[in-house]
């Protein structure tokens, strides 16, 4: 089968990712064999690929927002049907004993694996999963729309509760990429007003596309307080510059896995019982509830679309915020 190996990180543009002919993956007892028919790309792609986050070996198969159709279950598995479509997000098992497994916090546990991290994910034309936490793709979502809501959407939902938004609220969302132009969807179904904060011109117009009351930089002084805010960009000096613009009893959820330094914040900055969270993975329960929303909305993702082979290039264009909402993998 076709795959994209990583053997050792690198800087996008020097194309780390090699094209390679692989024998079609083994699966365990627990285990679904998948064809993959879609896979999003996610800037957790990128700081794997760079070197920012390192899987515990190498090479590795990047790629977490997988969509695509049982090929072959495992002898133990019971439940999912050959050809029946199947979506395989960050998530990829977790140890199910341990205290934060126990409260449902399965995206805390320290025995946790990711895909495309600690197992090969879909940046390939089959990939294995392991079945309990595999999700099921409602109907009504294409191949391609369905894959960025894989880890996009539903890392965007849980955002959104851990920043304790209530409808009708004021929101905003600090970058505008994957992940945002789906929460703000989901946001606006909750009937609040969104602000968006971005540099990229074509993220702005996207954003003004999908209904944001205010569009503008985060250095620039927005219409109204904040109740809520989101930080997607993965840039530590804008917490304080977004923590001035939230009103006191506010909350600010940082988005990311990987975050440059956070300057030092002055008190009055959290002072007035401000919050300041991250949000770390997602549990397997928001997956299912998201995709079940996603559908009943219904949201529509703005995907471009790359042949599987051209991973560096899509990657590139991530990278360099030329992908306006969500780019996808086709094998």
């Amino acid at each position: 089968m076709k795959a994209l190996y990583l053997e050792k990180p690198g800087a996008i543009e020097n194309r780390p990712l090699r094209d390679v002919d692989i024998p079609v993956p083994s699966m365990g007892a627990n285990q679904l064999l998948i064809q993959v028919d879609a896979c999003g790309l996610c800037h957790t792609d990128l700081h794997t690929v760079e070197g920012e986050i390192i899987p515990p070996e190498y090479p590795i198969i990047p790629g977490h927002q997988v969509v695509g159709r049982v090929s072959a279950t495992g002898s133990e598995v019971e439940g999912w049907e050959i050809g029946e479509r199947v979506g395989v997000p960050w998530l990829y098992r977790t140890c199910g004993e341990c205290a934060f497994c126990q409260r449902g916090e399965e995206n805390l546990c320290q025995e946790a694996e990711f895909t495309g991290l600690h197992r090969n994910g879909g940046y390939a034309e089959y990939m294995v999963a392991d079945a309990g936490y595999a999700l099921r793709i409602p109907e009504g979502l294409s191949d391609e729309l369905a894959a960025p809501l894989l880890c996009a959407g539903i890392i965007g939902y849980r955002s959104l509760h851990k920043a304790d938004v209530k409808p009708g609220e004021r929101l905003g969302l600090i970058g505008f990429g994957a992940s945002a132009h789906l929460a703000i969807q989901v946001a606006q179904y909750w009937g609040c007003e969104v602000y968006v904060y971005t540099r990229s011109e074509g993220h702005k117009n996207l954003a003004k596309e999908l209904g944001a009351e205010w569009v503008g930089e985060a250095e620039d002084q927005a219409p109204a307080p904040l109740d809520r805010a989101i930080l997607f960009a993965p840039v530590g000096y804008l917490v304080p510059i977004i923590l001035e613009k939230i009103r006191p009893g506010g909350t600010l959820a940082i988005n990311a896995i990987h975050l440059s330094p956070i300057p030092a914040l002055p008190y009055p900055l959290i002072y007035g019982e401000r919050t300041l969270r991250s949000v770390a993975n997602a549990t397997y329960q928001d997956g299912v509830e998201f995709l079940k929303l996603a559908a009943k909305i219904p949201i529509k993702a703005n995907t471009q679309a790359y042949p599987l082979k051209y991973a560096n290039e899509a990657l590139l264009d991530l990278k360099e915020s030329k992908i306006d909402g969500a780019g996808v993998l086709i094998p």
